[in-house]
């Protein structure tokens, strides 16, 4: 059954994807087409398979226990009252007799037509076909791998602590990420300094008995601060303890031994990979224009490359640079959340005849934490390193972070974690709530 507008003949944007381009393309088109919301003369429909949108920044500080969870995710169907959200997935896309399939999180697929296409589905993990990888390799996307990831960590303390063999310890207190671009660099900083607050309270664990190591294939980290700030990180990241590999490669991960590039090999019970995105498989699939690595082809006024009444933005489209000939946008919010402000914005001119607006934005430049109270920046041409730069972050993206109600638990979270200690426990047992449950059943049968 096909999902129509509210008034016969209305326009109907369908907005594939709920993230930073999606939501906020939605929030800013509920602003500026308020009145014909109101009436039905417009509807608008966002698909995504999660009800909520992932404030991907603050992944890292929800790992560590700076933030809870729940204060990192935006639920869409609050922010977007006047939209209808689907929890579901875009299966099959035809934007010439404009229809799509979806199929939903629970029941049967469903067909919807529309009139106008956002394409904001975003991007998932890039990974190669490394031995291991698949079986052992922990993302870091999702809040659903943030937290599984710290839960990981602590468990893997916990593991260390209660046994004598050597060899489970050294494999336990073994940690490996993968990629020294932000996702990994600042995952590694904020989990190492959690673990390195969470030794305290073991009586058989030390910060000296616990390996961290960064690999990475270039012949630096985080490229987007500059080289300068790359180097001073990867020195200060040493001077924690923390092995920083470049120019190195994964090659291995087989029964949980990491054989890397450069002769070493060793046994290892975590496994983070960070290692790059790629566009999301619907991109491709849609029958849309894209280029050689799957990301739809766009224009400077964020119209999909020789499409009609549609449009794109994000992690999925190659977005021109017109501050830099020949090159694309770089896939990270900063550029998200002004190309969902254009893109709405050029939704409302199409829609009332108006002339689109092309999207011009110089990159204002990149800030990352390395863990409480150490950060580096590089703004505007401006370097800034330590505590100034922790501080220029946690500003910077509390400012972004979506609503109000979000900002103040931001910023609620961060004072108490200023006078109260974190929270070092592991919760693993939430993510398989049924074991003991089903232990005791099968106890009690037996014993019947």
């Amino acid at each position: 059954m096909a999902r129509r507008a509210q008034t016969p003949g209305a326009p109907h944007i369908l907005i594939v994807g709920g993230g930073y381009v999606g939501m906020y393309t939605a929030l800013r088109l509920e602003k500026k087409l308020r009145r014909e919301l109101k009436r039905g003369e417009v509807t608008i429909t966002v698909v995504d398979p999660q009800s909520y949108m992932t404030y991907q920044p603050f992944l890292p500080e929800a790992a560590a226990g700076n933030l809870s969870p729940r204060h990192v995710v935006a639920p869409l169907r609050r922010v977007l009252p006047r939209c209808t959200v689907l929890n579901a997935r875009v299966t099959e896309l035809n934007h010439e007799e404009r229809w799509a399939i979806v199929q939903p999180v629970a029941g049967p697929p469903e067909r919807i037509s529309y009139d106008y296409l956002v394409m904001a589905a975003g991007s998932v993990s890039r990974t190669l076909p490394i031995p291991g990888l698949a079986e052992h390799g922990i993302g870091f996307k999702t809040i659903g791998e943030a937290i599984h990831l710290r839960n990981h960590v602590l468990a893997q303390l916990d593991i260390a602590e209660s046994t004598k063999d050597e060899e489970i310890r050294r494999k336990a207190l073994t940690f490996v990420f993968v990629g020294g671009g932000f996702a990994g660099v600042e995952a590694l900083a904020e989990l190492e300094d959690m673990a390195r607050s969470a030794a305290k309270y073991y009586r058989n664990v030390s910060v000296e008995d616990m390996r961290w190591v960064l690999v990475e294939a270039a012949d630096r980290i985080l490229p987007e601060v500059g080289p300068d700030m790359g180097k001073w990180t990867a020195e200060q990241l040493r001077g924690r303890g923390i092995d920083v590999k470049m120019n190195t490669f994964l090659q291995s991960a087989e029964n949980q031994i990491v054989e890397l590039s450069d002769g070493s090999r060793f046994p290892a019970g975590t496994l983070v990979w960070t290692a790059g995105v790629k566009s999301a498989p619907i991109a491709r699939k849609s029958g849309l224009p894209v280029d050689e690595r799957g990301r739809v082809k766009a224009t400077e006024y964020l119209t999909i490359e020789g499409v009609v009444r549609a449009f794109t933005a994000g992690d999925n489209a190659a977005v021109p640079d017109l501050t830099k000939e020949g090159e694309f946008c770089a896939p990270n919010a900063q550029h998200a959340v002004r190309q969902a402000k254009v893109l709405a914005d050029n939704i409302v001119r199409s829609l009332r005849g108006k002339t689109l607006k092309p999207y011009v934005h110089s990159y204002a430049g990149s800030v990352a934490g390395l863990g409480l109270y150490k950060g580096v920046a590089h703004v505007y041409g401006i370097k800034v390193k330590g505590l100034a730069a922790w501080f220029l972050h946690r500003s910077y993206h509390v400012s972004r972070v979506p609503t109000f109600n979000r900002k103040v638990k931001v910023l609620a979270d961060w004072t108490l974690a200023l006078i109260f200690k974190r929270e070092t426990v592991s919760l693993g047992s939430i993510e398989q709530p049924r074991a003991e449950f089903e232990l005791a059943s099968k106890d009690q049968i037996k014993a019947a």
